[in-house]
């Protein structure tokens, strides 16, 4: 006996818990992104390479960079809604969203909260359009899980700052008109405004990626880049700072994450109906649906947990460690689903033709990247016990 199928998302109503407004974002991203990102992402991810300006100016028209801040020409939208979009991009390719969220919720969120009002008139607008972009530089080469181990340094010279140090995994790098560059200073942590092309300032791009090949990643180097005053953030002292824009960043990725996962169940699904093995649907199998079943749950289960997050966010009311709960979960949820997927499809499951090996190897990038699954494990160990084990 057949029945008509439903979404993994219709088993728990998700739609439901959206509202008007949400809905009409997320389905205005996911037409865009189904029309003029999907047909060529297979091909980008091929060649390592993305058209980043004429993404980012697309992606400025729709109002998506830096969509949840207010002014500046920003949409000002909730976080749901930003978290929902989010998602149909990386439904797409993990790489677009990265764009995204390195945009708004890393560069433009760190001028936005910490700049002054002639550095934010300066730069928010052209970068909410998409006519600039931006890079946030915090990681480096032996201090990625601990920033509080960075060699970035920045000096005074009479009125200058002048900075000196290499950043590494830089997203967006070497097609940034800004990079947020954070540097130890004599006074503590610093952020720092380095515009493109000053001189001592190199974006060299980083090849050989297997993962987020659709996406421009680089090193930031730094050689006696001299800045006037008025480029350092003043609103932040310390960690504080880039900390607080890796959890704008990280909520992002709960609802990102999700995205990919759900691109590979709805492939798989979709493949396992129109695959016949032994005269029979690979559908109608009990194994195969066992499999599908337990990644619907997961990925049911992680959008509660996202909209959840959400609402609480859009509350004032969330929590770092709420952040580390939604990553750790959702991405690791998200990277078994689109192995498992893998399986489904056997050997077609590895080409480009189809989408989820893509996404997996994507999904190795943000397991690890604003924070490891090891490091959020024991964010939230030390919500639990009130001990610290970092070090």
């Amino acid at each position: 006996m057949t029945s008509s199928p439903v979404h993994p998302f219709d088993l728990l109503a998700i739609d439901g818990l959206l509202s008007d407004e949400e809905r009409e974002i997320r389905d205005t991203v996911r037409v865009m992104g189904e029309r003029e990102l999907r047909p060529h992402v297979a091909g980008w991810f091929e060649e390592g390479a993305i058209p980043a300006r004429e993404l980012a100016r697309r992606l400025g028209e729709i109002g998506v960079l830096g969509m949840h801040l207010e002014g500046y020409g920003c949409a000002g939208t909730n976080a749901v809604a930003y978290g929902l979009a989010c998602q149909e991009l990386e439904a797409v390719d993990s790489g677009l969203r990265s764009l995204v969220s390195v945009q708004g919720s890393l560069a433009m969120y760190a001028i936005w909260k910490y700049g002054s009002e002639e550095q934010k008139q300066q730069w928010l607008p052209g970068m909410a359009a998409g006519e600039k972009i931006g890079c946030f530089g915090l990681t480096e080469p032996d201090a990625g899980s601990d920033p509080a181990a960075m060699r970035t340094n920045a000096r005074r010279d009479g009125s200058d700052w002048v900075l000196n140090g290499t950043k590494m995994w830089i997203t967006n790098g070497s097609v940034a008109d800004v990079a947020v560059v954070w540097a130890r200073a004599e006074e503590g942590v610093r952020g720092f405004l380095v515009p493109a092309g000053s001189p001592g300032f190199g974006t060299p791009e980083i090849k050989g990626k297997l993962s987020l090949r659709a996406s421009v990643t680089s090193e930031l180097v730094l050689e006696d880049v001299r800045l006037p005053a008025d480029a350092m953030l003043p609103g932040v002292r310390g960690l504080s700072g880039p900390l607080g824009c890796l959890t704008e960043a990280r909520f992002g990725i709960i609802f990102g994450a999700l995205g990919a996962a759900r691109d590979c169940l709805e492939t798989a699904l979709s493949y396992a109906a129109d695959r016949t093995v032994f005269a029979r649907s690979l559908a109608s199998y009990q194994l195969t649906q066992q499999k599908l079943a337990d990644m619907a749950l997961e990925l049911g289960k992680g959008m509660l947990l996202a909209v959840h997050l959400g609402r609480l966010k859009d509350a004032g009311e969330l929590t770092p460690e709420q952040v580390s709960v939604g990553k750790l979960n959702n991405v690791r949820e998200a990277i078994e689903i689109a192995r498992q997927c893998r399986t489904i499809l056997g050997a077609n499951g590895i080409t480009l033709e189809y989408p989820v090996l893509r996404h997996a190897n994507n999904l190795e990038s943000v397991l690890t990247y604003e924070g490891t699954s090891e490091v959020h494990t024991l964010v939230v160990g030390k919500a639990l016990t009130g001990e610290a084990a970092f070090r």
